[in-house]
């Protein structure tokens, strides 16, 4: 099986261990360009599945005993002007390493983990693409090593920490009590169509049956083949989502090293908002573009044909050196850095070094964001006590 041993390739990160952590991975299609897919929280290299069809034409894995040069092209075979794309478990998920400790769970450390996986395939440079927490992974790549990105899609992406707040309503709260909640494959599956999709995409009917009923049972088959994610995995990802954060400098590195960013996301997605995308999107003015999509959190799978689309575009504007300007379609503005602070009732946002006080919409968002947050950490907490006081019941059954 292909796996990547992190050690073999990056020093251990940040003080950490990196001792035993093996990165599950697979390659498909051969050429010289090369695309470097980073998933989300939760989700393993299959869910790329569109795009690596998408990208490469076919869905079929290389085989394991194909030698793959550093340009990418497969020994004996000549033609290197195609698409190779390599998809991969995050540690946490899947077939990776899980390790047991959060503080083993950073975007940064998990930038090295792909940082580490470019080196053991040799790719010098590729095209960075990641989805949700995959896309803050990729902006840390970016900032850490941007002599080797050709281009970055950020694909429902936030800034981390309280942006990864869904949108609160009284639907968010139920599905975020229902995924805390779920402890099988036929629960999780179900709660996570509703993350992930739009209420009217599953309503569909796809000949005499919805897309709702189909893709419940494909999530099905998924989640029991891979496994329902540990604890430890979970727990540690959702530490590497909130203690993200992208600085100023970071920012500056990804915009001034010159290569294009698409920052593609739904518009109905609940999970990340997509008010964050597009303020990210003007911090990287004038080498981002824009794209938001009828969909939701999993935009993906849901348009497809659009987000396939976006990402050709990307690759191709790379390959014909369009300049930013021309790649642009935002307006051009002052786009300063922004960071909202709270202290003793007042809220101010920050920009460049001028402070201007928060409107009363933001300093509401603001304050259900942290009641939101601890109304979760409460739920929670409750819940492992639940489990640790209950006691055991011979032939008991959840009903």
């Amino acid at each position: 099986m292909p796996f990547c041993k992190v050690s073999s390739y990056q020093a251990p990160p940040d003080g950490a261990s990196n001792n035993g952590v093996e990165i599950f991975y697979r390659t498909y299609g051969y050429g010289s360009t090369k695309v470097l897919l980073i998933i989300g929280l939760a989700g393993t290299h299959d869910s790329w599945g569109p795009q690596i069809k998408g990208l490469t034409g076919t869905d079929r894995p290389n085989d394991d005993g194909d030698q793959i040069s550093g340009d990418g092209e497969r020994d004996g075979d000549g033609d290197g002007g195609g698409i190779q794309v390599c998809a991969f478990d995050n540690r946490g998920m899947g077939r990776s390493s899980v390790p047991t400790e959060k503080s083993q769970y950073t975007t940064r450390m998990m930038a090295k983990d792909a940082i580490a996986l470019l080196d053991h395939l040799g790719w010098r440079k590729a095209h960075i693409f990641g989805h949700s927490m995959g896309a803050m992974i990729s902006c840390k790549l970016a900032a850490m090593v941007p002599d080797r990105v050709l281009s970055l899609a950020l694909l429902n992406v936030t800034g981390g920490g309280f942006q990864c707040f869904p949108k609160l309503d009284r639907r968010t709260v139920s599905v975020a009590i229902r995924f805390l909640k779920a402890k099988t494959p036929e629960q999780r599956a179900a709660v996570d169509l509703d993350t992930h999709y739009t209420k009217e995409y599953l309503d569909e009917y796809v000949g005499c049956k919805t897309r709702r009923a189909i893709l419940y049972q494909e999530y099905v088959k998924g989640i029991s083949s891979t496994g329902m994610q540990s604890s430890c995995g979970f727990d540690g990802q959702i530490n590497a989502c909130w203690t993200h954060k992208i600085t100023q400098t970071e920012i500056e590195v990804i915009r001034s090293t010159g290569f294009l960013v698409s920052v593609v996301h739904g518009r109905h997605d609940i999970i990340a908002q997509i008010y964050y995308a597009k303020r990210l999107a003007e911090k990287l003015y004038p080498v981002a573009r824009m794209i938001d999509l009828h969909g939701g959190h999993l935009v993906s799978h849901e348009k497809t044909d659009e987000v396939n689309q976006a990402l050709c575009d990307l690759i191709r504007a790379t390959e014909t050196k369009i300049s930013p300007h021309d790649w642009t379609n935002l307006p051009q503005k002052n786009h300063g850095w922004l960071r909202i602070g709270v202290s003793f009732g007042k809220a101010s946002i920050e920009g460049g070094n001028n402070l201007r006080p928060c409107g009363v919409v933001e300093k509401l968002h603001i304050f259900l964001l942290y009641i939101f947050s601890l109304f979760v950490f409460i739920f929670e907490y409750a819940q492992r006590a639940q489990r640790h006081l209950r006691p055991a019941r011979v032939g008991a059954s959840l009903t």
